[in-house]
């Protein structure tokens, strides 16, 4: 079985120590350490104060003891064993969840943030090569919609007991946008968040220069990109098959879930790469054009303002949203 959990790599590397605060030059300093399943690491230029990492890392601890559901304590958690209960949270839980259901509304459902059920039966965190049996696929998709999540104030309620949040495919990027806006209050001018592979990039490389996002060639190397976007106070997020899957009978089974089939999606598609402002943004939306496809996903980016899309296609071929047709450096 292969996984692969980074989806964007940068052009140049960070050599980081799990859990270290170490000074890379006299003009930046960098920490690492693992959250949400995944190695995070952040880089400050212009600053040696190292309470400011300090305080990323604990705002990323923060959130990932209130979003994750498989913390047994956490808000997103207790929604999810409350048995259809109003379960009152934190206005941070509140802004996340409308956020994710505005992406399931606009999407169609294509994101939809009850896919629980399903990731839970697939389980491909564990799962070695075993594809769940067909009756158990098609429970776990009847509770699988987000028009059952109903926020009043700061209450969530699931109108299916049996439905479940997750909150996988935004969360990432939601801590993302809440740690730039910590570093800009800070008065950090020039920055690098990278939450396991969604990268946002505060203002420009301390040269003037964009930073150069690498995007990952699907299932090339570690580190092996397959094109570049220079960016500046942007988000560039990545969702590809190549993350997690396993191969049974020579067929690969990815965690990118139709909530329509409750299978992997089949489609030409190997990776969809978002640039946006928001990473939260990216995150969802990343996920949702996979599901839709090419054509779909597409014309759903073009109708949203700042935001740009990579799609590869299983023959490695790029198809981009026209503004950066001219940016990508192969």
């Amino acid at each position: 079985m292969k996984r692969r959990y980074i989806s964007i790599v940068l052009t140049f590397c960070l050599l980081l120590l799990s859990g270290c605060t170490t000074p890379v030059s006299k003009d930046s300093i960098s920490k690492s350490g693992i959250f949400f399943d995944t190695l995070i690491s952040i880089k400050l230029w212009g600053t040696n104060d190292s309470s400011i990492l300090e305080h990323c890392f604990k705002l990323c601890s923060e959130y990932e003891n209130k979003f994750s559901r498989t913390i047994p304590e956490s808000e997103i958690s207790k929604i999810n064993q409350s048995n259809g209960v109003p379960v009152e949270v934190s206005d941070e839980t509140v802004e996340l969840i409308k956020k994710a259901l505005y992406y399931s509304e606009l999407s169609n459902g294509a994101f939809d943030i009850t896919i629980a059920p399903l990731s839970s039966l697939w389980d491909f965190k564990n799962n070695d090569g075993n594809v769940p049996a067909p009756t158990l696929i098609q429970e776990a998709k009847s509770h699988v919609n987000y028009k059952n999540v109903v926020v009043d104030g700061n209450t969530v309620q699931l109108l299916d007991p049996k439905a479940a949040l997750d909150l996988g495919g935004i969360a990432k990027g939601y801590i993302a946008d809440r740690l730039n806006e910590y570093l800009e209050k800070e008065g950090v001018k020039h920055a690098m968040i990278n939450l396991g592979g969604n990268v946002l990039t505060v203002g420009n490389k301390p040269d003037g220069k964009p930073f150069h996002i690498g995007i990952q060639k699907p299932f090339g190397e570690q580190n092996e990109t397959i094109a570049s976007i220079p960016v500046d106070d942007r988000s560039v997020v990545s969702s590809g098959v190549y993350e997690r899957y396993f191969k049974k009978n020579g067929q690969i089974y990815h965690h990118l879930l139709d909530s329509s089939t409750g299978y992997p999606k089949e489609s030409n598609l190997l990776s969809v790469t978002i640039i946006s402002d928001s990473s939260a943004d990216g995150d969802a939306l990343s996920t949702a054009c996979f599901i839709l496809g090419l054509e779909k996903g597409l014309k759903l980016i073009n109708q949203l303002d700042n935001v740009d899309a990579v799609f590869i296609t299983d023959d490695y071929q790029l198809h981009c949203t026209e503004k950066i047709n001219d940016t990508i450096l192969k």
